[in-house]
């Protein structure tokens, strides 16, 4: 067996050389006679360095060229050093290069912008952009990471149409609200569905940097997949995989600085006492400081000075990642890192993630998905309060004459400073110094999958998810605060999730022209919350804190809490497509949920969907210049459970009585009526248009919709003769209907290249129906100086407008005058109306990226139009007179007298007797330069440096513009926003929003 071998052996290289040897010897004869030919070796690689096996490099003008091998690396002979490069990759734009000489280049391909074959994430599934039908978003993960923050949600912000997403708060990781086609529920969440490689999960735990692909799921078609948790969208996120190839090190690090936007113009020490004394007179008839007093006042204290910090925000990530043909890895830390620009707060999160796949056969894979995260956010001084009684507020309101420290050096008790101060103003010295408010998240996530595919066409995945999150929250204000005996809280909390997908898939093509994928399975969730809580009062010293709540003289009664819930799904999926040409989609998801009563457990959401791709006819091949011509539809019904656990059930509390010298545990009825409840319901209609350019150079799609909710679930006072004060019902109906557009285009593609992207959106929001005609009011404002509800839910209306009186200048004293709608004679409730409405009539944002030579430029920027805000914070800091507070410069220079009875502001007197109305209410439109960056990708070739392979410098800045007419702090801001609907609009002594300055790097290994 040897000896035959190696005959054959020695056979085959005989016929080699007999075959091969010519050819070489001609071509070094022909080299030898030319001396013009060059040899250029060099990469091929993606944005992200990661290398492209089997790019395509071809000499212009030629037939001579190669292929990258295994790790993105070749090596061409080009005919001389001039000669023109073109590499081309699938999915990639083709790039053409000039070697000018050089014998070594980094060639890095862009996503191509057609991208009818990019394969796009839907649910249980994914499928090519060409054969989409639904409404679905895709966000570029380099987009995601331009912009070093906190909440995810921040960086998708503007990125697609039909997506509104608001900051709740400008404080180091607060909570964004977000939209996709408008608001559905009133007391249920009309926050997204977020899913996280498969499985449902929570946005707040994961790095941008992780993220490989992002898609946002709009319309019905596309979400009905996900049944009750689909009617407020979608949002999946893939994380990145390991990719075959040498192993790969990045390294990416940022540092920035945070600064206060803009401050407010508060009255300084002698403008404030002439303030004071004018009230003073107006109410008293005698001032209260001297001349002599305001002439020696000085600079006094500018208390937003002594608070806004110059704040730094760090962000790294530490990524390995590789693998060979059977198993692929990837490992990354990252570790984000906010402080605060009002006093001590900071938010700081660490991630850590590890995802391996590995193919047993070539019919079997498993893979294992695991992360924890961490998050720690330390004092993070909410908004709202009125007359200073908390941080924001104070540092507003507090009297530019008085300094945080007395002259024994202790804690100043502003509210004893002077006779008329607010008793509510506490100081903001002391309370950032001496009450600590500490919260702390630890998530740990668990995925486990496996693929069997016994066939080609068939793939089965069975696949378990188990989250467990721990929090934990500890308050303690010390003894040094003022008035304060020590006072201490923890609690604690435990989040446990488990999930199981079971998905099976079928895929074939008949005939070349029928391809069709059958998909079905079997979903299942349980989620249990349980928490603690205990608190006291009274400590003999801080040297404990809250950890020794025991040792406090009063400790609280401890409460606990346990809340359970299930969900199972059946679902299925069909999608078929002939020639490339036309497309169906339907599909159908069955939910059973524990929190609804026997006869209305499940839930069914059905959907269908059509495409015609109009580009692919005979008669469109006249028209070379259009790419592609897609046409959609799709009707289909998410729904919502809108209701807590329990909800349903007639549940019981506890309580304690004391019966002569002993205590004993009661029992009672809550004061909820249980009730036979349905699942709220929506209905979404939507057409669409995909159009392709100029071989992909433009991108249009185009989307109209119209989403009906119906069976809105929300609380109905009863009479207490019943026993009960309130029961859940399905009340009402609300309707969203809306316009989108998104256009990106490639505008330059040659040694200076400029892409941009553009979306707009408008949402029309109505309430169609409601239960009796009754309006239902959001929860009331309280300023002390105004007490009464602000956002309404009529019929016929949008949902949250703002009710309240219409003003109508100053009568003859210099208070409020306000319209008598009614025509009675006087003011009453019967007069308030519509003075404002929080929804924007459209939402835009647009990118621009240029890049020449080894330069890129981006910005980006974000606006909305058309939406209301009332200015509550502005309103409690300008019209509450009396309490000693500051307020501003324009108070004191436009207020009422009676040789200015057309002044911005009424008199200033406590006389004076304000209402809701639409003096507070302002255009809250607004335009954002949301990030814009220079970077420079460093020749590492020339360098030299071993094993380098990329890297890259880049300074930006984030908020560095905002163009808008709205007066107070900043129009991105809804200080009681959040996933329920009931207050929205409302800026209320909220956290300031920081512009930010950065600067970083990124290194590939």
């Amino acid at each position: 067996m040897k000896n035959s071998n190696e005959f054959k052996v020695q056979k085959y290289l005989f016929a080699w050389l007999r075959n091969v040897l010519p050819i070489l010897i001609f071509t070094f004869l022909c080299t030898s006679v030319t001396g013009q030919d060059t040899m250029v070796s060099g990469s091929v690689t993606d944005e992200s360095g990661t290398p492209l096996p089997g790019a395509n490099i071809v000499e212009k003008g030629t037939t001579n060229g190669v292929t990258a091998d295994f790790d993105g690396n070749f090596s061409i002979n080009a005919s001389n050093d001039k000669a023109t490069l073109i590499v081309s990759y699938i999915g990639f734009t083709t790039k053409e290069i000039a070697v000018n000489g050089q014998s070594f280049l980094s060639l890095i391909l862009s996503e191509s912008a057609a991208g009818l074959d990019e394969v796009v994430v839907i649910g249980y599934g994914s499928i090519k952009k060409k054969d989409l039908t639904g409404s679905v978003a895709s966000i570029r993960s380099e987009d995601i990471n331009s912009v070093p923050t906190g909440p995810l949600a921040r960086s998708i912000q503007g990125r697609a149409s039909g997506v509104q997403v608001q900051q709740n708060s400008g404080a180091p990781g607060s909570g964004m609200q977000i939209r996709i086609r408008g608001t559905n529920s009133i007391s249920g969440s009309n926050e997204p569905l977020w899913i996280i490689d498969g499985f449902p999960g929570d946005q707040n735990a994961i790095n941008a940097n992780d993220i490989e692909s992002m898609e946002i799921l709009k319309d019905a078609s596309a979400t009905a997949i996900y049944g009750s948790r689909g009617a407020n969208g979608v949002i999946i996120i893939t994380t990145k995989s390991g990719k075959t190839g040498k192993t790969k090190v990045s390294y990416e690090s940022s540092f920035g600085l945070q600064k206060v936007r803009n401050k407010l113009d508060l009255l300084n020490p002698q403008e404030y006492m002439r303030f004071v004394n004018i009230q003073q007179v107006n109410d008293l008839g005698e001032a209260f400081f001297t001349e002599e007093q305001i002439n020696i006042a000085g600079t006094g204290t500018d208390w937003q000075d002594s608070f806004y910090n110059l704040a730094p925000v760090k962000n790294k990530t530490i990524s390995v990642s590789g693998g060979s043909d059977k198993t692929k890895f990837t490992l990354s830390y990252g570790r984000f890192d906010q402080e605060g620009t009002i006093g001590n707060n900071k938010f700081l999160r660490n991630t850590l993630r590890a995802k391996i796949n590995h193919d047993i056969s070539d019919k079997l894979s498993v893979q294992l998905n695991t992360s924890y995260s961490e998050t720690k956010n330390e004092n993070e001084y909410a908004s709202a309060g009125f007359r200073g009684n908390s941080v924001i507020s104070a540092i507003f309101g507090a009297p530019p004459t008085l300094s945080p420290y007395d002259e024994n050096g202790e804690y100043r008790e502003l509210r004893y400073s002077y006779p008329f101060m607010s008793d509510g103003l506490l100081n903001p010295e002391a309370y950032i110094q001496e009450v600590s408010s500490i919260s702390q998240t630890r998530n740990n996530t668990i995925n486990l999958g496996v693929d069997y595919k016994p066939i080609k066409q068939l793939s089965i995945n069975l696949s378990g998810n188990y989250i467990n999150v721990d929090g934990r929250s500890d308050s303690y204000r010390t003894l040094n605060y003022p008035g304060s005996q020590g006072n201490g809280g923890i609690g604690i909390s435990n989040v446990k999730t488990i999930a199981s997908n079971n998905i099976v898939t079928y895929t074939n093509t008949l005939d070349s022209s029928h391809t069709f994928s059958v998909t079905g399975g079997v979903t299942y969730e349980e989620s249990l919350s349980t928490g603690v809580g205990i608190s006291g009062s009274g400590f003999l010293s801080d040297a404990t804190e809250n950890y020794a709540i025991g040792a406090a003289n009063v400790v609280g009664v401890p409460s606990s809490s346990y809340t359970k819930w299930q969900l199972l799904s059946y679902l299925g999926r069909l999608n078929y497509s002939f020639d490339n040409k036309y497309y169906v989609t339907a599909s159908f998801r069955s939910d059973g949920s524990s929190r609804y009563s026997e006869g209305n457990k499940w839930g069914y959401f059905p959907s269908a969907a059509v495409a015609y791709r109009i580009s692919e006819e005979n008669f469109m091949k006249n028209l070379p210049f259009i790419s592609n011509l897609k046409l959609r539809a799709g009707y289909g019904e998410t729904g919502s459970t809108a209701i807590a656990p329990y909800t349903t059930l007639n549940m019981l509390f506890t309580g304690k009585a004391i019966f002569g010298d002993s205590d004993f545990t009661t029992y009672e009825p809550t004061d909820r009526l249980p009730n036979s409840l349905r699942w709220e319901s929506t209905q979404q209609t939507n057409v669409g248009m995909d159009i392709s350019l100029f071989d992909g150079k433009i991108d249009l799609v185009a989307d109209y919709y119209i989403k009906n909710t119906k069976d809105l679930l929300n609380s109905v006072q009863l009479p207490r003769s019943l026993g009960y004060s309130y029961t859940i019902q399905n009340i009402g109906e609300v309707q969203n209907k809306g316009l989108e557009f998104q256009l990106d285009a490639e505008i330059l593609d040659r040694e200076l290249k400029w892409n941009i992207s553009s979306n707009i959106s408008f949402n029309e929001n109505k309430v169609v129906e409601l239960y009796d005609d009754q309006d239902i009011l959001a929860p009331g404002l309280n300023i002390t100086v105004i007490i009464d509800y602000l956002n309404l839910i009529r019929e016929g209306q949008p949902m949250n407008v703002f009710y309240g009186y219409q003003s109508d200048g100053y009568d003859e004293n210099g208070n409020y005058k306000y319209i008598d709608i009614d025509q009675s004679g006087d003011i009453t409730s019967d007069d308030r109306t519509y003075i404002g409405n929080p929804n924007p009539d459209f939402v835009y944002g647009f990118s621009s990226n240029l890049s020449w030579k080894n330069f890129d430029f981006d910005f980006f920027l974000q606006g909305s139009h058309g939406n209301d805000i009332y200015a509550l914070g502005m309103a409690a800091q300008t019209i509450d007179f009396g309490m000693g507070l500051n307020t501003l410069k324009d108070v004191l220079y436009d207020h009422w007298t009676p040789e200015n009875t057309n002044a911005q502001y009424p008199k200033i007197s406590t006389a004076t007797t304000p209402k809701i109305s639409d003096s507070y209410v302002f255009d809250g439109s607004y335009l954002r330069l949301k990030n814009i960056q220079l970077g420079y990708n460093i020749p590492v070739e020339k360098l030299g440096i071993p094993l380098l392979q990329r890297g890259k410098v880049y300074i930006s800045g984030q908020n560095l513009l905002t163009i808008t007419k709205y007066p107070w702090q900043d129009p991105e801001i809804n200080s009681f926003g959040g996933a329920s609907s009931l207050r929205q609009g409302i800026d209320h002594y909220s956290y300031p929003v920081a512009k930010t300055f950065t600067f970083g790097f990124k290194l590939d290994f």
